[in-house]
């Protein structure tokens, strides 16, 4: 059977470390090309978020990779300006490091996900697609603090959720594919997107990272 055309995801890079940018973008080409049906395409490298943003829009990009220390820059002011300018793409912050806060700061401004550079390429690009995809994925040192981070005196709201509801947040906030989803539950992929389905419609959200940032604010203590 013929293999179907991939759709191109295309990224680009905002880190302020020259060597760093460009290794990665050769690096990210490199792993797409060998899994012989290229899907990972960085159309622009910056090295401030001044000169990131006004190329944002039109330079087609699905993806960000956003540093965390960007000089005199921080990338918390280049996401909530790429939320201005009305960018609806994924941001994923590919950092050495970030503290408590500026972890928890991030998520809450919408970024799809934290990811360390001490990770391989390949890794990476898994990210990328996963986010690319519409899901979150978190280092899970950052969740202890993000769960710390919501009002706990907030009454609770929302409709009630049932063990299963509960068990599939459990795992979003992990970061786990539909694949992985359904090999800890020893269930088929359908059976899960159907689990998912349920949960998005009864906390009405559309995407991942909204699911998230619902279950974190309102559901935090059943889980």
């Amino acid at each position: 059977m013929e293999n179907l055309p991939v759709e191109t995801i295309k990224l680009i890079i905002v880190d302020d470390h020259a060597m760093f940018r460009e290794g990665l973008a050769r690096s990210i080409e490199a792993s797409s090309h060998s899994a012989g049906q290229p899907d990972l395409r960085v159309v622009g490298q910056f090295a401030s978020s001044a000169e990131a943003l006004a190329s944002l829009n039109h330079s087609g990009a699905k993806v960000v990779l956003l540093d965390i220390d960007l000089g005199p820059e921080k990338a918390l002011d280049f996401v909530n300006a790429a939320r201005r300018k009305g960018f609806d793409g994924r941001i994923l912050i590919v950092t050495a490091g970030a503290s408590d806060q500026e972890a928890v700061q991030l998520i809450q401004a919408g970024v799809a996900g934290i990811l360390h550079k001490h990770h391989s390429t390949e890794a990476l690009c898994g990210t990328i697609r996963q986010v690319a995809s519409g899901e979150v994925c978190l280092e899970n040192k950052y969740l202890g603090p993000l769960f710390r981070s919501v009002d706990r005196s907030r009454p609770p709201g929302g409709p009630r959720l049932t063990e299963r509801d509960r068990t599939m947040l459990r795992f979003i906030l992990q970061g786990l594919t539909n694949r992985d989803i359904a090999a800890r539950l020893e269930v088929s992929e359908g059976a899960v997107k159907a689990s998912l389905r349920q949960v998005f419609g009864k906390l009405a959200v559309r995407t991942r990272a909204q699911l998230v940032k619902v279950a974190l604010e309102q559901y935090q203590d059943q889980l």
